[in-house]
């Protein structure tokens, strides 16, 4: 009989633990849920929202009014859940008795509904009112998010002088680039950060100055990637600063100390054309239009100031003009009996031009005077084989440069100069001295210019090979044979 009761009570335990390691639902009964699901803050039906128990009873999803209802759920404790892709899972816990209906509304939200915004950009470099910086300047700055959300930054540039702001956007480093600036202007930069998700997030501005212009007073050329850039430099070849694009194929630069612009040739299209500058660069304006500069070889073509910098002398073939830097007053003030006009130069006090033509192969080459009446005045060449150029008048118009080949070579399929000197012609006594007297062999002096005080003459020296690198060579007028290079593989020089 003892023996008997211990199962029966053992029988019992066992009944007793098995249940009580179940889920608690009363089977008792049934019950349902219903109710509606809309966004956040709109209050709009949501479509297509998973509703579901757990535990795991029926599933069903929102019709188009967002409404949903669940049906024959066991009674007990659950939780409900509503569910859709690029929505914020939302969850409540609920009651069903046996016989009733219960109504839940879920108000949804996106999924970046909890996601922060960056932090704002710390400026770091330039530090806020640096000053002397050159024309390019690294900026350089931090910032991080809080989700770890990749960042993109937008940079705003303005300057001091115009309400102009330049934005490069899409930037993935902590770090940009500025390039282009101007000389003694003070520049505002700002750094807007982005996760793409929040609104973006804006910096502190940092304001920054570059430095004073140098005083470069050699212009030049060089060639880069292809087109011909013009540069400055200072006296001794230092400090050179690109001033036109590499975009852009710019040459035969000239300046004018009056109005501190450098007038230059510049290709549009299958014309050349005369644009103007300011020293540094700045404020290129386009100055023929109708009619361009154009001649035998635009390596030979040069051009001359007028009229203290308000004006400009061209050659366009057998014809030259005259025309205000604004592009207005086009005139034709000279015009030969055949050859090509290829070189003009103007001395301002005198009121005398001087002129190169050649024929259509760039030889017969003449170099003379005229007023500005159109009246030749001196012949300085004429009737010598060979090429010819690189004109040139002193400040008194006294005196003038030019460049000839001795050897008289005529090559018309490729104008090779076999041993180019550059001279200095007076006019008062009439006579042609040879500067280039102590010059490398086999090699040329070409486009040859006074420097601003007229002691020195400044040239390209080349090999006559017509391919090799060309640098630009200073001597003095009085010491020929000391000859320096200042500048190397350039062109085209002017001093001024």
């Amino acid at each position: 009989m003892k023996e008997y009761i211990i199962k029966i009570i053992s029988a019992f335990v066992i009944i007793v633990t098995v249940s009580c390691s179940e889920d608690t639902i009363d089977l008792e009964g049934l019950g349902s849920v219903k109710g509606t699901v809309v966004r956040k803050g709109t209050n709009e039906p949501l479509e297509n929202v998973k509703i579901s128990t757990n535990p795991a009873s029926s599933t069903v999803f929102t019709n188009a009014e967002g409404v949903y209802q669940i049906d024959n759920i066991p009674s007990g404790d659950y939780s409900l859940s509503a569910q859709r892709e690029g929505l914020l899972a939302v969850f409540e816990g609920i009651t069903v008795l046996a016989g009733n209906e219960i109504e839940i509304v879920f108000e949804m939200d996106i999924e970046t509904a909890t996601n922060r915004p960056p932090t704002a950009a710390t400026l770091v470099t330039p530090v806020d009112n640096a000053v002397d910086l050159p024309l390019e300047v690294e900026l350089i700055w931090s910032a991080s998010d809080p989700d770890d959300d990749t960042i993109t930054y937008t940079v705003s540039l303005r300057n001091e002088e115009n309400a102009t702001i330049e934005t490069f956007e899409n930037i993935t480093d902590t770090t940009y680039t500025v390039s282009g600036l101007t000389y003694g202007l003070k520049y505002f930069w700002q750094v807007s950060a982005s996760d793409g998700i929040n609104a973006t997030v804006n910096s502190t501005t940092f304001a920054f100055e570059t430095a004073n212009a140098p005083n470069n007073r050699i212009v030049f050329t060089k060639l880069v990637g292809g087109n011909s850039v013009i540069y400055s430099a200072d006296e001794s070849g230092g400090t050179q600063i690109p001033l036109t694009s590499v975009s852009k194929n710019s040459f035969r630069p000239r300046r004018n100390v009056t109005t501190g612009k450098i007038a230059f040739l510049q290709s549009v299209g299958s014309q050349t054309h005369l644009f103007t500058m300011n020293e540094d660069g700045s404020d290129v304006e386009q100055v023929t239009s109708t009619i361009g500069v154009s001649g035998f070889n635009l390596e030979e073509i040069d051009f001359s100031w007028d009229a203290n910098g308000a004006k400009l002398l061209f050659p366009n073939q057998d014809k030259l003009y005259s025309i205000n830097i604004d592009g207005s007053g086009l005139v034709l003030i000279y015009q030969t009996t055949g050859d090509l006009i290829t070189e003009v130069d103007k001395n301002e006090s005198t009121g005398i031009i001087a002129l190169k033509t050649n024929d259509l192969d760039g030889y017969s080459v003449q170099i003379f005077t005229i007023n500005e009446a159109g009246v030749v005045q001196n012949t300085v060449l004429t009737g010598e084989n060979g090429a010819a150029g690189s004109i040139n008048l002193s400040v008194d118009g006294n005196q003038l440069l030019y460049s000839r080949d001795i050897s008289g070579s005529e090559t018309p399929t490729n104008y090779r100069q076999l041993d180019s000197h550059v001279f200095v012609y007076n006019f008062t006594a009439m006579t042609s001295t040879d500067l280039s007297t102590d010059k490398p062999a086999g090699t040329n002096d070409l486009d040859a210019r006074f420097s601003p005080n007229e002691a020195s003459v400044i040239v390209v020296n080349t090999s006559n090979d017509g391919i090799s690198a060309k640098n630009i060579v200073t001597f003095l007028i009085s010491d020929l044979d000391d000859r320096t290079t200042i500048i190397e593989k350039a062109a085209m020089p002017d001093w001024e």
